[in-house]
C-alpha cells in the first residue's frame, strides 16, 4: 500500500512539473481586433509574430455603414487590444466602441493620436472631421508611430519587436510616398482632378496636388442630390476631364448616372476604373495591403487622366 502511494505522489508531481513548465512558457499571441482592413494591416506590420490580427470588415465593406453584429460584438468583448479608426468612420458602430472603452476595454483609436492641426474638416460642417486620414501617406506614417507607442504600453514585453517593424514599415511608406510623387509628376497640373463616388480623397488632394470632387459627402450615409449631380456633370464637361472613378465598396450607379449626365452636355467621359476608398482589395486582386492598395489607385488615376491624344 506505501508503494503505491509513494508511486501516485511521484506521478503527481511529475503532472504538476509538467503543469508548472506549460505555465512558464511564454504567453502566446495577444488578440487584437481592428475595424477596418487599412488598420488589420497595420497592426500586422507592427505586431509580426506577436499580435493574432483579426480584421472586423472584410474587403469591399463600407465602415461608414458597417453595423456590428451578435458575432462581433462577442469577437470585440474577447480581444486583448481593439483597434479603431475613430472620427465617425464606424459611425454606426458608435455605441458599441463606446461600450467597450466604459467596461474598461483596451481600445486604441487613431483620433486620440493624431495632431487635429493636420486633420481636415468636412467643407459644409466645420466641426466634424474627414476621418479618411489613411490617403495622406505622411499622416499614416503617424497613425503608425502613434499604434506603435500604445502597443507598447500595452504590452511592455513586445516593445522591441513593436520598434522594430516601425521602423522597417516607416521606410516601405516612405518608398511608397516617393512612388506616388513619381507617377503624379507624369500629369500635368490642370489634369490632376480626381472625381469620385464619395468624398474620401481629399488627405489624397492635399497631399499630392490634386482637385478632388466628391459626388456624395465625406460619408456614405448621405446621398448625392439632383443638384449635385448637375453641378458636378457641368464641372466635368466644361473642364473636359478624361475620367470619373467608381469606388470598390460603393454601388457604382451613381457615378454611372453622373457619366450619362455629362454625356448628354457633349462631352464623352470615361469610367477610368475602381478606386479603393474604404477598404483594402482582397487576396485574389493582390492589392490586400495598404502599400498595394495605395499604389494599385495612383496607377489607375494617372493612367486614365493622361491626355488620350
Amino acid at each position: 500500500m506505501k508503494n503505491k502511494i509513494v508511486i501516485m505522489l511521484a506521478i503527481l508531481l511529475v503532472v504538476s512539473g509538467l503543469t508548472a513548465c506549460k505555465t512558464d512558457k511564454q504567453p502566446g499571441p495577444l488578440k487584437l481586433v481592428a475595424t477596418t482592413t487599412m488598420l488589420a494591416d497595420l497592426a500586422e506590420n507592427m505586431g509580426k509574430g506577436r499580435l493574432e490580427v483579426t480584421g472586423l470588415m472584410g474587403p469591399g465593406v463600407d465602415p461608414h455603414l458597417y453595423k456590428a453584429g451578435a458575432g462581433d460584438v462577442d469577437l470585440l468583448q474577447h480581444a486583448d487590444i481593439v483597434l479603431i479608426n475613430g472620427l465617425d468612420l464606424e459611425g454606426k458602430m458608435g455605441d458599441v466602441l463606446e461600450s467597450l472603452k466604459k467596461n474598461g476595454r483596451k481600445v486604441i483609436s487613431l483620433e486620440d493620436g493624431l495632431d487635429s492641426s493636420r486633420l481636415l474638416r468636412d467643407e459644409e460642417n466645420r466641426d466634424i472631421f474627414d476621418p479618411h486620414v489613411w490617403f495622406d501617406v505622411s499622416l499614416w506614417q503617424d497613425a503608425a508611430r502613434y499604434v506603435c507607442g500604445r502597443l507598447c504600453e500595452l504590452d511592455k514585453d513586445g516593445e522591441n519587436i513593436y520598434r522594430e517593424q516601425l521602423d522597417l514599415y516607416i521606410t516601405e511608406l516612405e518608398e511608397l510616398d516617393d512612388y506616388i510623387k513619381i507617377r503624379v509628376a507624369e500629369l500635368p497640373e490642370d489634369m490632376r482632378v480626381l472625381v469620385t463616388a464619395h468624398d474620401a480623397f481629399q488627405y489624397f488632394g492635399h497631399a499630392y496636388g490634386f482637385e478632388v470632387k466628391g459626388l456624395q459627402g465625406i460619408s456614405t450615409t448621405t446621398e448625392a442630390g439632383t443638384g449635385d449631380m448637375i453641378e458636378l456633370a457641368d464641372f466635368i464637361a466644361e473642364r473636359r476631364i478624361q475620367a470619373i472613378f467608381i469606388e470598390t465598396s460603393i454601388p457604382p450607379r451613381n457615378v454611372e448616372a453622373l457619366q450619362a449626365a455629362v454625356n448628354s452636355r457633349g462631352f464623352d467621359v470615361k469610367i477610368g476604373g475602381e478606386l479603393y476608398s474604404d477598404s483594402l482589395g482582397d487576396a485574389q486582386s493582390g492589392h490586400d495591403s495598404y502599400i498595394a492598395t495605395f499604389r494599385a489607385n495612383i496607377d489607375t488615376i494617372v493612367e486614365s487622366l493622361k491626355s488620350e491624344g
